[in-house]
């Protein structure tokens, strides 16, 4: 499977991990296509449910990116999203899916060139395994940004056109000029 083809979901905390990534594009550090970005306001307030929702849409990766442990600005919302995190880890395996298919990594605002790191490091470990088995059940899906399967992603052919309202990193910087 090659990276253009991959999905990997990565919700990431807006004072954090998405600063992070943000950094990482400002100090024009490359990171993998296949990383779409979810900017969350705490990752402490991700559901099980919204990761599973990834999965069955076609998303061959999760990747939970939030503050250092101790650093949290909600207090303890990373440690309870590494509970769920654990939780999902159990579910999909249930499933049939491996566990190595989700994993958490904690950043601060500070650390683009290690958010770079941990998008190769996931994009390697979920290429290993290949496309989730399903992808195939969701449907195909379109890498056009654009509608609304919660992948920053539209189904093609669905008729779902107009601009994506997921933010990106990239995306808000423009905005910031």
């Amino acid at each position: 499977m090659s990276q253009a083809e991959m999905q990997i979901v990565a919700y990431s905390c807006h004072y954090c991990a998405y600063a992070a990534a943000d950094l990482a594009g400002v100090l024009r550090l490359s990171y993998p296509a296949a990383i779409r970005i979810v900017e969350v306001p705490c990752t402490g307030r991700l559901d099980v449910l919204e990761v599973l929702h990834a999965f069955e849409h076609g998303a061959d990766g999760v990747m939970v990116a939030g503050c250092l442990e101790g650093d949290c600005h909600f207090q303890a919302g990373n440690l309870n999203a590494r509970r769920r995190v654990a939780r999902v880890k159990e579910l999909i395996t249930a499933v049939g899916l491996e566990p190595e298919r989700i994993e958490m990594f904690n950043l601060s605002s500070a650390m683009g060139r290690q958010f770079a790191d941990y998008a190769v490091k996931m994009t390697q470990q979920t290429a290993s395994l290949g496309p989730s088995p399903l992808r195939a059940a969701s449907g195909r899906v379109s890498r056009t940004g654009a509608g609304g399967d919660g992948l920053g992603t539209r189904r093609e052919g669905s008729g779902d056109v107009g601009p994506s309202t997921q933010k990106t990193p990239a995306a808000h910087q423009e905005r910031q000029r």
